[in-house]
């Protein structure tokens, strides 16, 4: 059997509100963060962005168990030496109500790419209001697991059999064989110029080697008769 593995045509984000008046802060974040996870879907993974939107209102109304409000310090630095602040919760949920419930969820989150990815579906208010109507979010109570519907379904289109193309009509070959004819007859032709060409440049220095032997021959037959005659003289 496979490992299955999530695919992005089996992901569905879907839009849920969770009100938050009332609820404690560790137990709204467990809720908030695995949905953001996609823990509720069969076909969580660990590596893949499978979750759902959270909306979370009435962030004001967080309260903590025990004694944390007075206990529970939250902690930012600059960067800067000397930089580092302390806020007692009792403090903070006053003050920024919204980032306290964003730091408790995504500390639950994964602390990479991935998680911030998750992250960036979270919306906090500290108020009861909202502007996310046009996504028709479906409310959740604390502790409920959101249904499963299955995997989307996709729309294959129908296939369709390609229409038969015309037969194309033929090109005549008349001149392309007329163009060949005259192709071959000017090779034929200028292979013939080249060979009587040549057969005249080698008549030509033929003939030149045999008048030069003539007339070398007859000079070398008229000196001996010239030294004969001065010899009958004398």
């Amino acid at each position: 059997m496979k490992t299955y593995s999530p695919k992005p045509r089996d992901i569905e984000r879907r839009w849920f509100v969770l009100d938050a008046s009332g609820a404690v802060l560790g137990r709204l974040a467990t809720q908030a963060a695995s949905i953001l996870r996609g823990k509720h879907k069969p076909i969580y993974a660990p590596h893949a962005d499978t979750g759902d939107h959270v909306i979370v209102i009435n962030a004001k109304d967080v309260t903590l168990s025990g004694d944390k409000e007075n206990k529970k310090v939250a902690y930012h630095h600059s960067g800067h030496p000397g930089g580092l602040t302390e806020t007692v919760y009792s403090r903070l949920l006053v003050t920024k109500p919204a980032f306290a419930v964003e730091k408790a969820i995504k500390g639950m989150l994964p602390h990479n790419r991935l998680g911030r990815q998750m992250a960036s579906k979270l919306r906090v208010y500290p108020g009861a209001d909202h502007r996310h109507e046009a996504q028709k979010p479906q409310p959740l109570a604390l502790g409920e697991v959101p249904p499963w519907n299955g995997l989307p379904k996709v729309e294959v289109p129908a296939t369709t059999r390609p229409e038969p193309k015309a037969p194309t009509a033929k090109r005549s070959t008349a001149k392309r064989t007329t163009a060949k004819a005259s192709t071959t007859s000017q090779a034929k032709k200028t292979t013939v110029k080249r060979s009587t060409a040549k057969a005249t440049t080698a008549k030509k220095s033929t003939s030149k080697r045999t008048t030069a032997r003539r007339t070398t021959a007859t000079s070398s037959a008229k000196k001996p008769t010239a030294k004969r005659t001065t010899k009958k003289e004398s």
